[in-house]
């Protein structure tokens, strides 16, 4: 276990580029299929890898959360992700992985850790939609290997938000629409995370359009790009904030920011980045790439604060012209 996290350590290096570490595991025979499927967590997601320690069980939570463990004096619920994909294992879940993201700690058991599969985000592909419907909608995206085998990337942001049973209303309270007619363009392969930027937005009333990974994302802003240059104005003319996550199929979004800042149409346009990767190495990294703002998921309120340090700056700008 620990030469599989000091290979985490050393890889995560890669960030930036397009790249993409995932750590391949296993939930074991599925009973009604026969096959073991493979599944993959990126390892920026990962604290560590250990042995099931013994759980306490938790009264009045999902069957699917075993119960809570003690990792050095913090309690740290524990999923069963074959229960809770609906996968019915003929073999025990033995493993842990400890994940952190978006400030949660939660541990997923699962049969086995395969090993770390170094790729690019250009071969992760939008799941096709009999995989996607058989599973529930987990998978984000799907890569095939060489030996033939599919590895699917899980929604870990759903899993945490089904699971955790928590009241997010509080987030929203106090939330009042912005004195803004901007438009956000955003782009999220997580269907929970997609939800709550356009609750946030709705609740702002502001006006977004949204697409489901970075690739979707930067072929639409380009005929964004077209229609504007058609019709005799900017592209900042049309839509005045591009809010873009960090892990998405085909085209990261360390790649869409790039592409973003070294077109000269969409000068003047502020990105921000919008991850559960909540890091301060992923913070500095979305500003190498010329991110001008990085806020963590599922955090309404700081995202709202994000969009009305830009909207001040378009109206300060506005009354300067």
């Amino acid at each position: 276990m620990s030469d599989l996290m000091k290979s985490v350590d050393e890889r995560t290096q890669l960030a930036g580029t397009n790249k993409l570490e995932m750590l391949l595991f296993t939930l074991g025979h599925d009973s009604r299929t026969g096959r073991r499927e493979t599944f993959g967590i990126n390892v920026f997601k990962v604290r560590e890898v250990m042995r099931k320690p013994p759980i306490t069980a938790s009264p009045d939570m999902p069957a699917a959360v075993k119960g809570m463990v003690s990792l050095r004096g913090s309690l740290v619920p524990v999923i069963d992700l074959a229960e809770y994909i609906g996968i019915q294992p003929e073999s025990p879940r033995e493993v842990m992985i400890v994940t952190e993201y978006n400030g949660h700690t939660q541990g997923f058991l699962v049969e086995a850790v395969d090993t770390i599969l170094r790729l690019d985000w250009q071969q992760m592909r939008v799941p096709p939609e009999i995989l996607a419907s058989n599973l529930g909608g987990m998978v984000t995206a799907v890569t095939e290997l060489g030996d033939g085998r599919l590895v699917m990337m899980l929604d870990v942001e759903r899993v945490l938000a089904e699971t955790t049973q928590i009241d997010d209303s509080y987030q929203y309270k106090g939330l009042k629409p912005l004195d803004s007619d901007m438009t956000v363009f955003f782009a999220d392969d997580s269907f929970i995370a997609r939800s709550q930027i356009q609750r946030t937005l709705d609740t702002l009333g502001i006006k977004h359009i949204s697409a489901v990974n970075g690739y979707v994302a930067w072929e639409e802003l380009k005929k964004i790009a077209g229609y504007a240059a058609n019709n005799g104005h900017a592209v900042k003319d049309v839509i005045q904030v591009v809010l873009t996550d960090v892990e998405m199929p085909e085209m990261d979004g360390y790649l869409l920011t790039k592409n973003i800042k070294s077109d000269p149409r969409f000068a003047g346009i502020p990105v921000i980045m919008h991850s559960s990767l909540s890091g301060l190495s992923n913070s500095h990294l979305g500003k190498s790439v010329g991110v001008d703002e990085y806020v963590s998921k599922f955090e309404p309120q700081r995202l709202a604060e994000a969009l009305l340090r830009i909207a001040s700056g378009l109206q300060n700008h506005k009354a300067e012209a």
